[in-house]
C-alpha cells in the first residue's frame, strides 16, 4: 500500500438535507450582515426587472405615443434609479465579503478549538495533511457557498419571481408558454443531482490524501533524499494525481453538459416566446414595447435559472467538504473528564498501575496485567525493547490514553477522578524527538508557563545545560528557532525542550529518551541539572543509553508489555539477565568507539 494512502470516514451518496441547513446555521451569530446583504441584493434584482418594464413604457407610452413629458418623466425615473442600483450593488458586495469572513473564521476556530481537545488516538490515525486540507480549502469553500452561492440564490428566486410577475402583467397566455418549461428544468436537474455530488466527493477525498503527500514529503525531504525515494514518490504521487485528474475530469464534465441542456431549454422557450408574441402582434393584442419586454423578461428569468444550477452544482462540492469539515469539529475526544472530576490542587503521591491491560488495536495488546508501584519521590528507569510498552507506560500516566482494564491511582486515588488539567498541568514530558514552536528560544521555553521572568527562563536553561550554547548565538535567548526549531541542532533542540520542561516545575517528570541525541559532555551537564530537579518528584525516565540510569531507585525492564526484570543497577548486573547483557554491550560498544576516536 502507498504510504500516502489512509483510512477515511464514509460519507452517503445522497443529497443531505441536515447538511445543508447546518451550512446556512453558520451565519446565524451574524445575522445582521446577512439580512444586510439579502436586503441590497434583492432590491437591486427588483431594480433590474423594473428597469426592463420602464423600458416597455419608453417605447409604448414615450416614443410610439409621442409623449414628451411622459418620456422625460420615465427616463428621469430610471436615472435616479440607477443611483440607488449603484448604491445596492455596493452594499451586497461589501457585506457578503464580511460575511463570508467572519464564517471561515468562525469555522477553523471549531475547528482548532476541537482540535486542541482531541485524544492523541485522533492524531494517530488522521494526517497532518488531511486535517490541513479541512482546516483550509474545505472551510473556504463552505462560506463561498454561505455568502456567495447564497447571493446567486436570492438573486435568482428574485429575478424569476419579478420577471414573472411582470410577464403575467403583460399577457399571461404567453407567461403559461414559458412556465411549462420549469417542470422540465427540474427533472433535469434531479437526474443529475446525485452523479455530480458522487464525483465532487470523491474530488474531495483525493484532494486530501494530494495534501497529505505534500506534507508527509516536505516534513520528511531528509529521509527523502537520504534513501533516494525521489523516483518512487514521484510515481505514488503521480497515481494520486491520476486519480485527482480523472475524478476532477468527470465532475467538471457533468457540470458542463448539465448547463448546456439548460440553455437548449431556455433557447426553445425563447423561440416558442417570439413566435407566438408575433401572432399576439398581428392581431392588435400585443404592442411593440410589450414583446420586446417580454423577450426580455424570458432570458431575464432563464439565466437566474442556469445560474442556480451553477450554484446547485457548486452547492455538491460545498455539501462534501462540509461534510469533512463538521465531521472535525464533531468528533469526540476519547479521553475527557468524568462526572465529578476535580483538581485537587497536586497531584504529589505514590503512583500505582494496577493490574492494567492497554492494546492500540484490540487484537495488538501492549500491556497485559500490568502492575507497578512507584513511591513518591522516586524515580523509576524503563528499559527494553523497541515496542515493548515503554512509552505506552508513561502514555497512560499523562492521561493521554487511557486503560481497557486495570486501574491507574494517583496519591491512592483513581486517576480518572481528577480532572485532566489536574494531571497533565503537573506532569513535565521531554520526548525522544523534540519539538519547538516558531520564535525565539526564549518564547519556547516560557511555552508551559507565561508568567514566568528572563531570569527564571536562564536558570532553567542552565539546569537543562542550554544556557551555554544559547549565550553564543548571535541574538541569545531572543534567537529564532524556525520552524519545528529547524535553525537549531537535534541536540540543542533537546536541551531547549528539557529547559522548558524545568521551568514549568512538574510534580511528576518524565523523559522519553530526552537524552539520546546529545554528546557524552551535554549528557553529563543535563545529568546533573536533572538530579536537582528530580528530588522530590516522581520520574519515569525511558532510557536508550543506559548510562544515564545507573542512579535510579529502580530499573524495570519491560518486554512484551511486562516486567521481567526489576531492580537497581548494581542488583540487576548481579542477576545477569537480560539488563545486564544488554549493558555490557552497549558499554563494550561505546569503549569501542572511543578507541577508534583515540587510536
Amino acid at each position: 500500500m502507498s504510504h500516502f494512502e489512509f483510512e477515511e470516514e464514509e460519507f452517503t451518496t445522497e443529497f443531505n438535507g441536515r447538511t445543508v441547513l447546518r451550512i446556512l446555521a453558520q451565519t446565524k451569530p451574524h445575522w445582521p450582515w446577512l439580512v444586510g446583504f439579502l436586503l441590497s441584493i434583492s432590491s437591486v434584482s427588483l431594480l433590474d426587472s423594473y428597469f426592463t418594464y420602464l423600458g416597455k413604457q419608453i417605447v409604448d407610452e414615450g416614443i410610439l405615443a409621442g409623449d414628451r413629458a411622459a418620456l422625460t418623466r420615465i427616463i428621469t425615473t430610471y436615472g435616479l434609479l440607477i443611483v440607488v442600483s449603484a448604491v445596492g450593488v455596493f452594499g451586497f458586495i461589501f457585506l457578503v465579503g464580511i460575511l463570508g469572513e467572519r464564517i471561515r473564521y468562525d469555522l477553523r476556530k471549531k475547528m482548532f478549538d476541537n482540535l486542541q481537545q482531541l485524544s492523541f488516538s485522533y492524531f494517530d490515525r488522521t494526517p497532518v495533511g488531511w486535517i490541513m486540507s479541512r482546516v483550509t480549502s474545505d472551510s473556504g469553500r463552505i462560506a463561498e457557498l454561505v455568502t456567495w452561492g447564497l447571493l446567486d440564490v436570492t438573486w435568482a428566486v428574485t429575478s424569476i419571481a419579478t420577471a414573472v410577475y411582470f410577464m403575467l402583467t403583460i399577457n399571461w397566455r404567453l407567461a403559461l408558454i414559458v412556465f411549462a418549461v420549469i417542470p422540465v428544468l427540474v427533472v433535469v436537474a434531479a437526474l443529475f443531482k446525485k452523479k455530480i455530488i458522487v464525483e465532487y466527493r470523491l474530488v474531495r477525498k483525493i484532494n486530501s490524501r494530494i495534501t497529505g503527500a505534500y506534507n508527509e514529503n516536505i516534513q520528511g525531504v531528509r529521509v527523502v533524499k537520504a534513501l533516494c525515494r525521489e523516483e518512487e514518490n514521484l510515481r505514488e504521487f503521480g497515481e494520486l494525481s491520476g486519480e485527482m485528474y480523472r475524478a476532477s475530469y468527470r465532475a467538471a464534465w457533468l457540470s458542463a453538459l448539465f448547463l448546456p441542456l439548460v440553455q437548449l431549454i431556455s433557447a426553445v422557450a425563447l423561440g416558442s416566446v417570439a413566435w407566438y408574441g408575433g401572432l399576439q402582434a398581428q392581431v392588435g393584442s400585443m404592442t411593440i414595447g410589450g414583446i420586446g419586454a417580454f423577450v426580455s423578461y424570458i432570458t431575464f428569468m432563464l439565466w437566474p435559472v442556469q445560474d442556480m444550477a451553477r450554484v446547485y452544482a457548486e452547492m455538491q462540492h460545498a455539501i462534501a467538504s462540509a461534510e469533512r469539515v463538521f465531521s472535525l469539529i464533531d468528533a469526540v475526544p476519547e479521553v475527557t473528564d468524568r462526572p465529578g472530576a476535580i483538581d485537587p490542587g497536586t497531584i504529589r503521591g505514590d503512583i500505582e498501575f494496577d493490574h492494567v491491560d492497554f492494546y492500540y488495536e484490540e487484537d495488538k495488546p501492549v500491556l497485559q496485567d500490568f502492575t507497578l508501584k512507584a513511591r513518591r519521590g522516586e524515580t523509576i528507569a524503563l528499559v527494553g525493547p523497541t515496542g515493548g510498552g515503554k512509552s505506552t507506560i508513561v502514555n497512560l500516566l499523562c492521561r493521554f490514553y487511557e486503560p481497557q482494564a486495570g486501574v491507574i491511582r494517583i496519591g491512592g486515588r483513581d486517576y480518572t477522578e481528577l480532572s485532566l488539567h489536574a494531571i497533565q498541568s503537573r506532569i513535565g514530558v521531554v520526548l525522544q524527538t523534540p519539538h519547538l514552536f516558531s520564535g525565539t528560544i526564549r518564547e519556547n521555553i516560557r511555552y508551559g508557563r507565561l508568567d514566568a521572568t528572563d531570569e527564571e527562563i536562564e536558570e532553567a536553561a542552565r539546569l537543562a545545560g542550554a544556557h551555554d550554547f544559547i549565550v553564543t548565538l548571535e541574538k541569545g535567548y531572543d534567537e529564532e528557532v524556525g520552524e519545528g526549531g529547524v535553525l537549531l541542532s537535534v541536540g540543542q533542540k533537546q536541551l531547549v525542550s528539557l529547559a522548558r520542561a524545568i521551568l514549568a516545575q512538574p510534580e511528576i517528570f518524565v523523559m522519553d529518551e530526552a537524552t539520546s541525541s546529545v554528546d557524552t559532555l551535554t549528557e553529563v551537564l543535563i545529568q546533573q541539572g536533572m538530579e536537582a530537579l528530580m528530588r522530590d518528584r516522581t520520574s519515569f525516565v525511558i532510557a536508550h543509553r543506559l548510562s544515564t540510569i545507573r542512579r535510579a531507585d529502580r530499573i524495570l525492564v519491560i518486554e512484551d508489555g511486562r516486567i521481567t526484570e526489576m531492580g537497581t543497577h548494581a542488583e540487576l548486573l548481579r542477576a545477569q539477565g537480560h539488563y545486564y547483557r544488554l549493558y555490557t554491550k552497549q558499554f563494550r560498544r561505546e569503549l569501542e568507539q572511543e578507541y577508534d576516536v583515540f587510536k
